[in-house]
């Protein structure tokens, strides 16, 4: 391993597994959720960090350590004593949108070391896609020997990409599905990201309509029940206990509950149906980078954002 490198992860989960498999080098831990919520493309800015402080802290009663971040950001002072930098971030949006927003810290503070990345998502042999934490030793370590070198090519598409995500027009995203890159996941991403937005015949994103049809199609006992079940069939979303319990919540209206469990009611079945669009009623006002969600919705036959008419 090389001994002057430096790891960025995606959370504590993966750094602790790290160490326990003796990687001695520094470690930056990267805790954000930057696929939800207002960004601005000026990440390197005390204007950042309080935009994201006010949002973790009104939608999911957060409280951030602003010194705790900025003591780990602080690695990245001390850049000249690394020869490289390793990227480990999954193949999920989640990840996704953290790593353009690590790409472009790096960039906006003039760092211009190798940049690898360790992607997990198929494995040979397994039937779903793999969190890294979730490969046994053997598979993490053979991901870190296989790591792939981002070429200028794909650090200025991660540069191009955020500044469109903070900006006000998603559509823009849209030719970049189709574009070649080293980020082999980037194009579900995107996808994924755009199919946030409600859809004009129901109201309902796809991860609404998919919990909206767990509960259809199963037994399901509690919403905590529904929980773990629309973490474990989210795609491509690779959204947390907290970010998912907000959409369950979101989407009471489409449910019965009893002693007997979790049912669809009336409204549920017509909202799978596309009989009528529950945008309103729903009422999910996230923001996802530089968009109000309220404000578009998408559109399968011309399959684009459209602005929502009030």
């Amino acid at each position: 391993m090389v001994k002057n490198g430096l790891h960025i992860t995606n959370g504590n989960n993966l750094t602790d597994y790290l160490r326990d498999l003796d990687f001695k080098e520094d470690i930056l831990t990267w805790q954000e959720m930057l696929c939800e919520g207002p960004t601005i493309p000026a990440i390197n800015s005390r204007a950042f960090l309080n935009l994201r402080t006010e949002f973790l802290k009104t939608h999911y009663d957060i409280e951030v350590n602003t010194r705790e971040i900025l003591s780990e950001l602080s690695k990245l002072n001390e850049i000249d004593k690394y020869t490289e930098i390793n990227l480990w971030f999954e193949y999920d949006l989640f990840c996704h949108i953290n790593l353009l927003g690590v790409i472009n810290l790096l960039h906006q503070k003039e760092i211009k070391k190798p940049l690898y990345l360790i992607c997990s998502g198929r494995v040979e042999g397994e039937k779903r896609l793999k969190a890294l934490s979730e490969l046994n030793p053997d598979q993490l370590k053979s991901h870190y020997k296989e790591r792939v070198l981002l070429t200028k090519e794909d650090i200025d598409l991660a540069i191009a990409l955020w500044r469109t995500y903070c900006g006000r027009d998603h559509n823009i995203l849209k030719p970049y599905i189709v574009k070649k890159s080293n980020f082999k996941y980037l194009s579900n991403c995107l996808r994924a990201h755009l199919e946030r937005f409600p859809f004009q015949k129901s109201g309902l994103s796809v991860i609404e309509a998919n919990i909206l049809t767990i509960v259809k199609d199963n037994f399901i006992k509690s919403k905590n029940h529904l929980l773990g079940y629309s973490l474990n069939y989210q795609g491509y979303y690779g959204f947390g206990d907290l970010q998912v319990a907000r959409i369950i919540d979101k989407l009471d209206l489409f449910f019965t509950e009893d002693d007997s469990g979790i049912t669809l009611n009336r409204k549920g079945h017509e909202a799978l149906l596309k009989q009528h669009n529950f945008v309103k009623d729903i009422n999910n006002d996230m923001v996802y980078g530089g968009v109000k969600r309220l404000e578009f919705q998408f559109n399968i036959k011309q399959n684009k954002l459209i602005k929502t008419i009030i």
